[in-house]
């Protein structure tokens, strides 16, 4: 699937870190239309259902379920690289609020 922007909440089969496995679940497209416009990827934050615990660099969504989202859920700080091909499909979309929350949370991790 290549229909989506920066801001889509997506469904993508996600690799652990350690590369032994994956998973699929949801993750929020960070990449902007220009940086698709060059390249084959897409940079995605991966999405978790665990909102119990929040490490630095995770962002509750306050507006889940416009988000497309099934259960009350955090952005994380684990930012993937991935091909687009692997997005399956499209489940919603952060407001503009959540999204521009993420963002501050993003620059935060990134000393910025």
């Amino acid at each position: 699937m290549t229909g989506f922007r920066r801001g889509d909440v997506v469904l993508v089969s996600f690799v652990f870190a350690n590369e032994s496995g994956s998973k699929v679940r949801p993750a929020l497209v960070v990449s902007s239309a220009r940086y698709h416009r060059s390249r084959r990827e897409a940079i995605i934050a991966a999405i978790t259902s665990n909102v119990t615990r929040r490490l630095p660099g995770d962002l509750p969504v306050a507006n889940w379920k416009a988000a497309g989202l099934l259960f009350p859920s955090v952005v994380t700080g684990i930012i993937r690289t991935i091909e687009r091909a692997m997005v399956r499909r499209r489940l919603g979309r952060l407001t503009p609020q959540d999204l521009a929350l993420f963002d501050e949370e993003l620059r935060r991790s990134l000393e910025r």
